[in-house]
């Protein structure tokens, strides 16, 4: 008899009788159920709070970065990471940074963009300026949904109005600009979104179907540059930088390897802290692509005096609060050990982390730390 996947109420049982159904289903051994319900800091009861239909736990190792100087204040990376030699290489390329005074970043601020999709208008002219001549009753009606946000000085700032073509005709698009302080801020954009969608849709006459985030958070860049004296690493392994660089510019095949070199560091340090790492995927490669050619995310060239210049430019949408951030009590030690006081000061980090993850960068790689 085939075996089915249709398991009505699988979500309300308990831990125990899941993986029993998994168990039998799958064929598995009682020692495949030992080391599926075996877990270190993350018990199940906690897992379980955290996603559904939970049956086990997944360790990869947590290691951390070290010799990063990132705007003066020396840091101890933690990254959780499955792949040898990242956590090698980003600590081997900080050592670097150092000689030229370490890495330098900014940021543009917490802002996320909710975006709510207004269909079967009329007049799409007519109904961005409906749209933009209440704004502040728009932004009323989303800061009511989160006024512990607003007291913190975040909430609903601004909205800008965008009209699209797609096959299926023009979209009016509302996108919602909220300052979400120290989270990466979903749940509060969403709330907001779902919020103002009733009223949108009877100021304009249309219809709303999509009311969320975005994860192209292109109000939310982080910056980080470094020099690199070629006294340090000599003027062929400079020259080999600038050319790997200029060959990922102009090929969009060596570009998406290069990115993901970049992509490492940021997302081991996401994994780590308990952010999330397909929306921080997402926005990234989006932003390559933000011309219509996808693009590599840094710059590398050389200086007047023929020193290696680095920059980073991304959107990087993390927090210190809510979700696996605060339950997960490996994240909880992993900002511990940053010791950041904001999101913002976690993204810039990460952003630096990320300008150096670049494997070039990272030679010699026999030398470790």
């Amino acid at each position: 008899m085939a075996k089915s996947s249709r398991i009505p109420g699988f979500f309300k049982l308990p831990i125990e009788e899941r993986v029993k159904i998994v168990k039998e289903f799958a064929n598995l051994s009682d020692e495949d159920v030992e080391i599926l319900t075996k877990t270190g800091r993350l018990s199940l009861e906690l897992a379980d709070k955290m996603i559904e239909n939970v049956i086990g736990t997944l360790e990869i190792p947590l290691g951390v970065a070290v010799n990063f100087l990132i705007n003066g204040k020396d840091y101890i990376i933690p990254m959780a990471i499955e792949e040898p030699s990242v956590v090698a290489a980003a600590s081997h390329a900080a050592k670097i940074t150092r000689a030229g005074g370490g890495i330098f970043t900014s940021s543009t601020g917490p802002i996320m963009i909710g975006q709510i999709q207004l269909v079967n208008v009329l007049s799409p002219i007519k109904a961005m300026y409906q749209i933009l001549s209440h704004k502040d009753e728009i932004l009323r009606i989303a800061n009511e949904q989160d006024p512990i946000l607003v007291k913190l000085g975040g909430g609903a700032k601004d909205l800008e109005v965008r009209i699209i073509d797609s096959f299926l005709g023009p979209m009016v698009i509302t996108h919602l600009l909220v300052d979400v302080r120290d989270a990466m801020g979903a749940n509060a954009v969403n709330t907001m979104a779902e919020a103002v969608a009733p009223y949108i849709e009877k100021i304009t006459g249309g219809k709303v179907y999509l009311r969320i985030i975005s994860n192209l958070a292109d109000k939310r860049l982080v910056r980080a540059w470094t020099r690199v004296p070629k006294d340090v690493i000599g003027e062929d392994a400079v020259d080999g930088i600038v050319y790997a660089y200029a060959f990922a510019a102009a090929d969009p095949y060596r570009a998406a390897t290069h990115n993901k070199g970049i992509m490492n560091g940021i997302i081991a340090i996401a994994l780590a802290t308990g952010n999330d790492t397909r929306a921080l995927e997402a926005g990234a490669h989006a932003y390559a692509a933000r011309f219509g050619k996808y693009m590599p995310l840094t710059v590398w060239e050389k200086d007047e005096n023929g020193d290696l210049i680095g920059w980073i430019e991304l959107p990087i949408a993390v927090g210190i609060i809510g979700g696996a951030t605060r339950s997960n009590p490996i994240a909880r030690v992993s900002l511990k050990i940053l010791g950041v006081k904001s999101g913002v000061e976690l993204a810039e980090i990460m952003g630096a982390v990320g300008s150096v993850s670049y494997t070039h960068l990272t030679l010699p790689t026999t030398e470790r730390v």
